[in-house]
């Protein structure tokens, strides 16, 4: 695909962002199995929830622009997935195993909100309104697992690790 202007960037990073998606709804279950924390176990179910509707939400997004959402691997979302995978292979403590779980969902976390937060300033500059709020509601959900995962590392899960 020839990137010649921001709206073809905006699509191939929204393609990134659908395979992304994609692959951490198959990701998620394995680690919420492999988590002992309840509330934990909890939050990586939720968040499955979440990522399935952020893809139904990037489907409206690629319909509204005519296009397709398929094409691409997100080879950034394949490593941190796989970064998790060794985590969960450790040989741990199961407090430790849940605070390294979390370490590996925060990576996760934050490189989504990069990629939402760029595709919503792409979709406000090109006076996408309807992209940008879908992206941006997106992009909130996201803030917020990731606040949850710091919240539960902080208050319990680190402290039983340590």
């Amino acid at each position: 695909m020839e990137l010649s202007s921001l709206q073809d960037l905006m699509v191939d990073q929204l393609k990134d962002l659908y395979n992304a998606e994609s692959q951490l709804i198959k990701a998620l279950p394995k680690m919420a199995k492999a988590a002992t924390n309840p509330k934990l176990k909890q939050a990586f179910t939720t968040h499955l929830e979440q990522t399935k509707g952020h893809v139904e939400r990037l489907d409206k997004v690629f319909e509204s622009l005519g296009q397709s959402a398929k094409g691409k691997t997100c080879k950034a979302m394949k490593g941190l997935i796989e970064e998790g995978k060794e985590m969960m292979e450790e040989d741990a403590e199961p407090e430790v195993m849940d605070a390294g779980l979390i370490a590996a969902a925060q990576r996760i976390e934050h490189y989504e909100m990069a990629g939402y937060g760029c595709v919503r300033t792409y979709a406000d500059m090109l006076g996408n309104k309807q992209a940008a709020k879908l992206l941006q509601q997106t992009l909130d959900e996201e803030g917020k697992t990731d606040k949850l995962l710091t919240d539960l590392a902080v208050k319990v899960i680190n402290l039983e690790a340590e």
